[in-house]
């Protein structure tokens, strides 16, 4: 299968190491012991994992991007992006009535997972700025969504296996990961309550189970319709457009030849 950007070794220790802060930065609620300082730092915590992830999140871009993403990849990067960034406000203040999340996992299974991870940070860096939901959760979002968007070309169908098989795995995948990215960017989100008084909120000096127990209740009572509404959506999308916008999307990668060699010959005198 054809990929517009290659993940060499260096690209991919780069992309674990940004994964693994990345974890960090959502799930540290859950790492810290309830003995630790944290607890003066539950307002603090957000903001400061906010700026590294811009910085690590650039980092890995750069490394994808020397890696293999060539003028044509480039084009097409810009196209889904766009597109991507377009589709967000269709559904703004409508739950669950986001169809960019189908065309992630969809340019993510033909592009493949590096594309995709490049694909999934610029869409939401430009939807962002497009709606004007610029804030510390963005660099969160634009993370969340490089994973949303890389677990796509990471899953394991051949290529050879096209048809309804491959559109209904994709549909399952968008699905279960709706549901990942709504509980991610509620993990981002959750210690911000943790001034108020709340049985939902973050509490620095209670153990997991006791916390665990608060961030569920807190997903069920805030995100649960908007996550179903998202995960509804992009399985329907997927169903129904997925088959033609697959093979457009293979249609032009094919054209682009993106593993072309590019060779110039000298003018005949």
């Amino acid at each position: 299968m054809t990929r517009a950007v290659h993940l060499g070794p260096r690209s991919l220790l780069t992309l674990a190491l940004v994964s693994a802060v990345g974890v960090v930065a959502f799930g540290w609620p859950f790492l810290a012991p309830p003995t630790s300082q944290v607890g003066t730092h539950t307002q603090d915590a957000p903001w400061l994992f906010a700026g590294l992830l811009v910085l690590l999140v650039a980092v890995v871009a750069a490394a994808l991007a020397e890696s293999g993403l060539g003028p044509k990849a480039v084009a097409m990067l810009g196209v889904l992006a766009a597109t991507g960034a377009a589709l967000r406000p269709i559904g703004a203040g409508t739950a669950g009535i986001e169809p960019m999340f189908f065309l992630m996992v969809l340019s993510g299974r033909v592009l493949g997972p590096g594309f995709g991870f490049v694909l999934g940070n610029v869409t939401m860096f430009a939807s962002a700025l497009l709606t004007g939901g610029v804030g510390p959760w963005m660099p969160f979002q634009m993370l969340a969504m490089g994973w949303f968007t890389m677990g796509a070309g990471l899953l394991p169908v051949p290529a050879r296996a096209q048809g309804r098989t491959e559109v209904r795995l994709l549909a399952a995948y968008g699905f279960l990961a709706a549901f990942a990215y709504g509980t991610a960017m509620n993990m981002a989100g959750w210690p911000f309550m943790g001034a108020l008084a709340s049985d939902i909120a973050f509490d620095p000096h209670a153990g997991v189970p006791a916390n665990l127990a608060r961030f569920v209740a807190y997903c069920v009572a805030t995100s649960l319709g908007w996550d179903l509404g998202r995960a509804v959506v992009t399985v329907v999308l997927t169903l129904t457009l997925g088959p033609a916008l697959l093979r457009g999307l293979r249609r032009a990668t094919r054209r682009a030849a993106f593993e072309a060699q590019v060779t110039f010959e000298a003018p005949e005198r």
